[in-house]
């Protein structure tokens, strides 16, 4: 057995093998360590090799998912190694041969097809990336989901890479070690994708052998390799080798491949991405993210339609505005949405059931699924053509869910009971009357009793013996009994010709009847049988649903984009979302924004949010675009304004409504976010240094149909230094770029370069002093802020006073004194209090009760509690 296990090992170096050995697999070796660690199972031993004890542990085969999906989690690779035979063969060779056993799946980040591995609201994409020759800037990357067939690549230069790869974001990437140390070195790779990679040898990225691949997996010609760059059929070919190799013998249903081209979508790039918190938020949580906020879809596959669309929203005026009036007609027409809506939250998910047969990992439940899924494309088809004037989008999803095989839904659900279970081995899933041999097997099988009880009846008709009976013993089985008297009867004709002579007892005679003997022989293999027959009608279903694949296919797709269309009207009614007004223009005219999630999150604890409006058009007479200048406190809403109005144009480009009063947005090609400080250790950049990187590419790549927004630029270095940088930027966007852009920041000296560059225009957040405190209005208004509250804002923090009382000392000076000397001021200043005055005792210490609440940071207990405090104190100073 050992030597087995050292052969297939062997030949799957870097795998945890999975050693199926009866009800368990086993892992032994360093695998064994490995598996006990991360799942924290029980390491034992089993047995010597080179005199040393083996390590072994095991996980239970009807548990095994679970475990796989800690280990993927993890990041390990499996090998799941089966029995491919069975041991009563082996058994014919000698008693200690052992049972033939081999790999029949590869199980990695990238290759999974369970549902409950794979993220529900997203796809599990594995990539592939070639590069047309190392020292060039073309790159070529591949991309599938094997759980739902989706097959992409896109050729793409250098500079863009980093940003399609975040967009992608796949769950492991298959490249070369040489490409793999030209990305680091170049910055390239996104440092999440760093721990994803899966290096193949230079061999695998042929493109010739691409181009075989290619034609070989889509021998019915509806792929022309040479319609691909070499680059691109070099990225495919390695693909399709690697899903085949992971597969074994298990055939992928891949779709044609989908040629996607960068100037498709709008570019976010990766910082863009982690600054707006578009997927997953800055600690890589899914809640507090957009699309979490804004997920009202009912299925999986909407839900990862919807990611896909918000992380490659489109750039076509006209092709958003078809998905706008999709959701708009969904929106006018609430009674219908609700229908689609419940119909839509009892659909299977298609694709992935349809996925899971092709590799012969489906069951029964899989079967009833897609029948499932198309009655119910047929029923939601039927309930779109109820709305008047259907736009192009959604008469097209019509046509795409009535087109789905409405003969093999009728098929599957005659075919297949209500109930059935997860595995095909469990057998008792096909529906009584569909199999005439079937059913008789299973009454034979499960009502043997009725069986026997009707034929005993009918004996007793053909011969007059009251007193016959049907029996069972483990010598003779089934036998006829009847009385010693009644045994004559039986043996003269015309019985004699029936009844078969076994046995004769003192009060008794036995018999046996070809009848019976039959029947006892199919009882005995009635459960092996329907279990046959069950298989066979299994595999018959199978193909049949395989034979259906394209449309079925086209369906998977109908039924999420509706999905989504459904999702986003609602949306729209629920959080009052306006339809935005989108051309080829450079306009950019919000009317009452509202940040999504903030919003929402203010929403669920009983407060409102402070909308506010952005205009950046371009004036009349100058074709770039406005750059506003805020100036303002923290902690007043410089940061979530400039970050919602981002928000806004992804959310319209991606075509969906947006959280406004009104909008008029001229398509934007690339959104840029330099919002929030951050450091790169590991790349040995500090948090000015990461700025200035990320500040570099964004004055490089912007163009003048961009939206800029930048928060704070230069105040990770020197006073001046990060002045002087600012001043540039500022000069840079409007002189160079003329961009659409929005500015803020605490250096006020800024705001000089509104009376010399004519698109810069001061805007600020507005405050209110009182009695000491600032209170934040969160409103924007033409001006600029001649303070920045920075000491009222620590004091909110929680700075302790004597510190807080140093400061304003400071601050006073160097307001008086000026920058410029601050050698003088230091040497004016008095030492610092490392410990608080004595407070002075005030003639009323009710005053003090009343200036030192906060009503805000107070509980309802906490409120009452103190409501009883001042009653106390006031009875005590009423008393004295």
């Amino acid at each position: 057995m050992m030597a087995q296990f050292f052969e297939i090992k062997g030949i799957n170096p870097g795998y945890l093998l999975f050693y199926r050995m009866g009800d368990f697999y086993e892992l032994f070796f360093e695998d064994a360590e490995i598996a006990a660690a991360a799942l924290g199972i029980t390491l034992t031993k089993r047995g010597k090799h080179l005199d040393q004890d083996i390590p072994m542990c095991g996980v239970p085969v009807h548990a095994a998912q679970d475990y796989l999906k800690k280990l993927i989690a993890l990041g390990h690779r499996v090998a799941v190694c089966e029995q491919v035979e069975d041991p009563a063969e082996a058994k014919k060779r000698g008693s200690k041969s052992v049972v033939k056993r081999d790999v029949v799946r590869l199980v990695t980040p990238g290759t999974l097809t369970e549902d409950d591995l794979l993220p529900k609201g997203a796809n599990n994409f594995l990539a592939s990336l070639a590069v047309l020759r190392h020292g060039e800037n073309e790159y070529a990357l591949a991309w599938a989901d094997i759980s739902t067939g989706e097959l992409r690549s896109a050729d793409i230069k250098a500079e863009a890479l980093a940003d399609e790869l975040a967009r992608i974001d796949p769950a492991e990437l298959i490249l070369t070690g040489q490409t793999l140390d030209q990305l680091n070195q170049t910055h390239r790779l996104p440092p999440n994708l760093k721990s994803r990679a899966t290096l193949r040898d230079g061999e695998h990225f042929d493109s010739e052998m691409g181009a075989q691949a290619l034609r070989e997996t889509f021998a019915d010609g509806s792929v022309d390799p040479t319609a691909f760059s070499r680059p691109a059929r070099a990225a495919l070919g390695a693909l399709i080798g690697y899903i085949g190799e992971t597969q074994k013998a298990a055939g992928v249903f891949l779709r044609a491949p989908e040629v996607e081209t960068t100037s498709a979508h709008m570019r976010i790039d990766l910082a863009t991405r982690h600054s707006l918190e578009l997927l997953t938020t800055n600690r890589g949580e899914t809640k507090g993210a957009l699309r979490h906020t804004i997920d009202m879809t009912v299925t999986a596959p909407g839900a990862r339609l919807l990611t896909h669309r918000l992380a490659a929203p489109l750039v076509d005026a006209g092709a958003i505005n078809d998905r706008l009036d999709a959701v708009s007609a969904l929106l006018d027409h609430s009674l219908e949405r609700t229908i689609l809506r419940a119909g839509l939250k009892s659909t299977p998910d298609l694709a992935r059931a349809l996925t899971r047969l092709s590799l012969e990992r489906g069951g029964p439940r899989d079967l009833l699924a897609i029948g499932k899924a198309v009655a119910c494309a047929h029923q939601l088809a039927g309930e779109l053509e109820k709305i008047a004037l259907l736009p192009p989008n959604l008469q097209n999803l019509a046509g795409e869910l009535a087109a789905s095989p409405a003969d093999l839904a009728q098929l599957l659900e005659t075919a297949l009971r209500d109930e059935v279970p997860l595995l095909i081995r469990d057998g008792g899933f096909v529906r009584e009357g569909y199999d005439t041999e079937l059913d008789t097997q299973r009454q034979l099988g499960s009502e043997s009793r009725k069986v026997i009880a009707q034929l005993q009846a009918d004996l007793i008709e053909a011969t007059g013996v009251r007193a016959l009976k049907i029996k069972h013993n483990n010598v003779l089985g089934f036998f006829v009994e009847v009385p010693a008297a009644h045994g004559a009867t039986l043996l003269e004709e015309p019985h004699k010709q029936v009844f078969i002579h076994r046995q004769t007892l003192a009060n008794a005679m036995r018999f046996t009847t070809g009848e019976l003997a039959d029947l006892e022989g199919k009882i005995a293999r009635a459960n092996d049988v329907a279990t046959e027959i069950e298989l066979a009608v299994f595999a018959l279903l199978r193909q049949k649903v395989l034979d259906a694949a394209e449309p079925l296919q086209k369906a998977a797709d109908g039924l999420a984009e509706l999905d989504l269309y459904c999702a986003l009207a609602h949306l729209a009614a629920e959080r009052n979302f306006c339809r935005p007004r989108i051309d080829d223009g450079l306009a950019f005219e919000i009317d009452g924004g509202r940040h999504p999630v903030v919003e929402t999150m203010l929403s669920d604890q009983g407060a409102s949010f402070v909308a506010n409006d952005c205009d950046l058009s371009p004036p009349p007479e100058n074709g770039g675009g406005q750059l506003w200048l805020i100036t303002g406190p923290n902690m007043g809403g410089k940061s979530t304004f400039l970050r919602q109005n981002a928000l806004i144009a992804i959310l319209a480009q991606m075509g969906s409504f947006v959280p406004a009063s009104a909008a008029h947005i001229g398509v934007i090609d690339r959104v840029f976010s330099r919002v929030g400080a951050s450091d790169d250790i590991a790349q040995g950049r500090s948090t000015f240094m990461v700025e200035m990187v990320e500040t570099a590419a964004i004055l490089e790549r912007a163009t003048r149909r961009s939206l800029v927004i930048l928060d704070e630029i230069g105040r990770g270095t020197a006073t001046f230094d990060g002045l002087s940088i600012a001043w540039a930027c500022v000069e840079a966007l409007h002189e160079t770029t003329g961009c659409r852009a929005l500015f803020a920041t605490h250096y006020h000296e800024l705001t000089a370069l509104s009376q010399s560059l004519a698109r810069v225009s001061n805007h600020t957040m507005k405050v209110r002093e009182y009695k000491g405190d600032v209170i934040f209005l969160h409103e924007v208004g033409p001006g600029a802020a001649d303070r920045s509250y920075g000491i009222q804002v620590a004091r909110l923090a929680g700075l302790p006073a004597p510190v807080l009382d140093r400061a304003r000392q400071v601050l006073d000076l160097l307001e008086k004194s000026g920058h410029g000397t601050k050698g003088a001021v230091l040497d004016d200043l008095p030492l610092f209090a490392h410990t608080p005055a004595a407070p002075q005792l005030r003639a009323n210490p009710i005053d003090d009760m009343v200036d030192a609440v906060r009503p805000d940071d107070m509980t309802p207990r906490e409120a009452l509690e103190w409501i009883y405090a001042l009653k106390k104190a006031a009875n005590a100073d009423s008393a004295s």
